[in-house]
């Protein structure tokens, strides 16, 4: 009996036994329905079901922009990681060393610079599984180095918004990233370059406060929240019922806050389309490369300021 206990029933259990990812499945927030994450992965990051549009990782994105999934990442200054040794129920420290951990970023915003339909542009995504996306001091300086450097190449600046607002484990450092971001959009308005941010979901407050509505052309992503306050604190000030769908991306639309709402799989050629506009170019012609350098034969390439970004598969 005890050689079947302990010897057996233990060899029976492994057999059966099926090591299940974590990440398996994804459960659509709108609809419950369970989806493969190959499936979503594969589409994008939407649900093909219900089109429910997932949050998207900064590579993720960068990814499904650029030419042949290649660009180059854009150094960024180094900034203090702690500078007010800000304290809660963890050390700030703490949670910035997590987030990097989990992430593989430095900090909430990744810039590129590469192609898109043949033509060069500057990039930067909010990854809002960074600390909520939150805008600091290295946030701020990624938006202005980003900024910086579509000026010296003359190029459009694409920014893809996904933030809960200023981080305030940095205080009043963060606030003023706000006006410093500002000034660097007014820069490119000045050079009469283009400026287009992509909001989406959730893109709120003092980043909705300062570059995320500055741009020339505003699009959303469908079912994105967008605004400012939260809608029980707006309904607690003024005391009112607010609207179904307040603060989503097709209400925004709707009132003339935002100018388009477009769908992931269209947003690359909706992107280009409007660079060759804005800048009166016209459209060139790509081919995929299998070198990764061949996507970019801009001389960009400066040591120190750039580096080429590894090839994606």
């Amino acid at each position: 009996m005890n050689w079947l206990t302990n010897v057996v029933r233990p060899k029976i259990r492994n057999i059966l036994r099926r090591e299940t990812p974590e990440n398996l499945w994804i459960k659509c927030p709108d609809t419950g329905q369970l989806v493969f994450y190959k499936d979503v992965e594969s589409n994008q990051f939407v649900i093909p079901g219900s089109n429910y549009h997932m949050r998207m990782g900064a590579v993720a994105r960068l990814k499904s922009v650029f030419d042949n999934e290649t660009w180059f990442d854009v150094a960024l200054p180094d900034v203090t990681a702690d500078p007010l040794k800000f304290r809660d129920e963890r050390k700030y420290a703490d949670r910035i060393k997590d987030a990097r951990a989990r992430t593989g970023l430095n900090d909430a915003i990744k810039v590129g610079y590469g192609k898109l339909e043949g033509a060069a542009v500057v990039i930067a995504v909010q990854d809002f599984d960074f600390m909520g996306g939150s805008l600091g001091m290295a946030a701020g300086e990624a938006i202005v180095r980003g900024l910086e450097l579509a000026l010296e190449k003359k190029s459009p600046f694409i920014v893809f918004a996904a933030s809960g607002g200023a981080r305030m484990q940095e205080g009043i450092l963060s606030l003023m990233q706000m006006p410093r971001t500002t000034v660097g959009v007014q820069l490119m308005r000045e050079a009469k370059l283009p400026y287009i941010v992509v909001l989406t979901n959730p893109t709120t407050g003092g980043v909705t406060a300062s570059y995320a509505m500055l741009g020339d052309v505003q699009i959303a992503e469908p079912g994105a929240l967008i605004g400012f306050a939260g809608a029980r604190v707006i309904e607690q000030t003024i005391r009112e019922k607010l609207p179904d769908g307040f603060q989503r991306a097709e209400y925004l639309k709707d009132h003339g806050m935002v100018d388009m709402v477009v769908h992931r799989h269209d947003m690359r050629a909706t992107l280009a389309r409007l660079c060759r506009l804005l800048t009166k170019s016209p459209a060139v012609e790509t081919t995929p490369k299998p070198a990764p350098q061949a996507a970019i034969p801009d001389p960009i390439a400066s040591g120190a300021e750039l580096a080429p970004a590894a090839p994606h598969a």
